[in-house]
């Protein structure tokens, strides 16, 4: 009996092995749509004050309040699913216990990530929600909203649903007067 193996994917073929999402794919998963987007993207941004290259991941019970996030810097390498996946379980196994003895999922994860560019859909979003889908399987949640955080604000892709405010804060301009300053206070709310 012989055996052979497919041949590695072509050098520079990135996340298109197969490990990436297009948007008529993610929006034909049946993604269940957030409540209130606005108020879930302000929190997960108050709270994480993400800069561009940052993901937040975070599970929301089933009345979609926060019940775990963590955020992270993603490498500056070319973007693939499987290690973003990877990336994405290992913050959700550190923040929150599994639901896999569940017959049917309880809670959701979401994932808002801050990047740089135009809000609409790039592969580097193909392979973030390739990355949460899976990871959510694996940890037994419900895959939720991804949601970009661009300089134009935030948008959830395969729902058209966007604002304006929060945005990436690396093109936020201070407060006239500021000098672009950071208050005392929120030095002290940051750490």
């Amino acid at each position: 009996m012989a055996f052979t193996f497919a041949p590695p994917p072509p050098a520079g073929s990135g996340p298109r092995s197969g490990r990436l999402l297009e948007p008529a794919e993610w929006a034909a998963a049946g993604i269940p749509l957030l409540r209130n987007p606005r108020e879930v993207v302000t929190g997960l941004h108050e709270r994480h004050v993400p800069t561009p290259s940052t993901a937040v991941v975070a599970v929301l019970d089933p009345d979609e309040r926060l019940a775990a996030s963590a955020s992270f810097a993603r490498r500056s390498v070319p973007a693939d699913g499987w290690e973003l996946r990877n990336a994405l379980l290992a913050r959700l196994r550190r923040v929150i216990p599994h639901d896999l003895r569940r017959r049917t999922p309880v809670r959701t994860a979401v994932l808002l990530y801050c990047r740089e560019g135009e809000a609409r859909w790039t592969e580097e979003d193909g392979a973030w929600m390739w990355g949460l889908r899976d990871a959510c399987t694996l940890h037994g949640l419900r895959c939720g909203a991804y949601i970009t955080l661009t300089a134009k604000g935030w948008t959830i892709l395969g729902e058209g649903r966007s604002g304006r405010r929060p945005r990436s804060p690396a093109h936020r301009t201070p407060p006239a007067g500021s000098a672009g300053a950071i208050s005392a206070d929120r030095r002290a709310a940051v750490r």
